[in-house]
């Protein structure tokens, strides 16, 4: 074979070889599992409904880790998760399934459920039925930064009644990111026909040392 015809081969071989291991990184980088918590950890959000705001008014600390379940402290109350980050108790609300997160992620994953809640500062409670679908793998800027990040889409049909009886129906959508890096649901966007529009988004993380 001639020299340039040698060196053609050579240099196609490697070309193949770059893709191959470009493409296994970005397989890799586009499939998240559940992080690895640890004592100490601390995010920082602010949460806002009309006016943006960057200053954080939500702060979370990892407490204690236990099989099943992560303690975490906020102000003065706790909050309770599973290891896949997703609220079972918080001073606002008790969920009784939440599946905001279905690890692992990756971009066209779609899920089901069903989970039981009671809104703890009107006393009101139901059900919802969610539709929960990864539709992107992209970067957001939020007040922390940019992040690379999952976008998930979620809509919940609502169920449920008010204490003096009055009935709660209709659709409630989110538009969430999950970023690896920041081991938290980075941004959130919820359109609720009762409580209206809400964004949460990362101030701060400050990992444990």
């Amino acid at each position: 074979m001639p020299d340039r015809q040698v060196e053609l081969a050579g240099e196609t071989r490697r070309v193949v070889a770059a893709l191959a291991c470009c493409a296994a990184l970005v397989a890799h980088v586009q499939r998240a599992e559940a992080p690895e918590l640890r004592v100490g950890d601390e995010w920082r959000f602010v949460v806002y409904y009309t006016v943006a705001s960057t200053v954080p008014n939500r702060v979370w600390k990892v407490e204690s880790i236990e099989p099943g379940v992560v303690q975490l402290s906020e102000g003065d109350g706790r909050v309770s998760m599973t290891p896949e980050l997703n609220v079972t108790d918080s001073p606002r609300a008790r969920e009784s399934n939440p599946r905001q997160l279905d690890f692992p992620l990756e971009v066209g994953k779609r899920w089901r459920y069903t989970s039981d809640w009671f809104f703890k500062p009107k006393g009101s409670q139901g059900s919802n039925a969610y539709e929960v679908r990864v539709s992107a793998f992209e970067k957001v800027r939020v007040a922390a930064g940019e992040f690379d990040a999952f976008k998930l889409e979620s809509t919940a049909r609502i169920s449920g009644k008010s204490p003096i009886g009055s009935i709660y129906e209709g659709e409630r959508t989110e538009t969430y990111w999950y970023a690896p890096a920041a081991r938290a649901i980075v941004k959130s966007v919820v359109r609720n026909p009762y409580l209206g529009e809400s964004t949460t988004e990362l101030v701060e993380y400050r990992p444990a040392r």
